[in-house]
């Protein structure tokens, strides 16, 4: 089975990316649903819990696996992902769709959208220095979707 990470910044669509993957067949972890990631004050702020993350990624049979997330630990199992992609768009774009979106409300509050721009400068470049694709999420997500599949190894659901 292959595994492919989707990471990025808040609003460039990686839960809506896994939300088609999943119903065209394929599994999927949202790390930002509860229970995948615990508050870490080192880091000032949520890292995966390594138990739970190494579990699902020892699984070796079925469809391939995405996995969506941004978190300060993921390099930490990036030897186990066979692709690191980097999901990213300009900063008006995010905040168009964090503006919008309604299955999320984080990024509205201003120190919200300060911390976004912090990471867009500091983050994002390290993300962009460490995966193994990138895809522009300022297409339509059924491009976004397709390059995926493309990058997952093929549909071999």
């Amino acid at each position: 089975m292959r595994k492919v990470l989707v990471t990025g910044m808040s609003g460039t669509g990686k839960s809506t990316a896994l939300e088609e993957l999943s119903r065209r067949g394929f599994r999927v972890v949202d790390t930002d649903e509860p229970g995948w990631t615990i508050w870490d004050e080192h880091d000032d702020g949520y890292v995966w819990r390594e138990d739970r993350i190494a579990d699902l990624l020892s699984i070796d049979d079925g469809p391939t696996l995405y996995v969506s997330g941004t978190v300060s630990n993921q390099g930490r199992f990036y030897p186990l992902f066979d692709a690191v992609v980097l999901l990213s768009a300009p900063a008006d774009v995010l905040f168009r769709r964090i503006d919008t979106r309604t299955t999320n409300p984080y990024g509205r509050a201003p120190a919200e959208r300060e911390l976004i721009l912090r990471h867009f400068a500091d983050v994002e470049p390290l993300l962009r220095a460490t995966c193994t694709h990138e895809i522009d999420a300022t297409q339509p997500m059924a491009e976004v979707v397709a390059r995926l599949i493309e990058i997952g190894g093929l549909d071999d659901r």
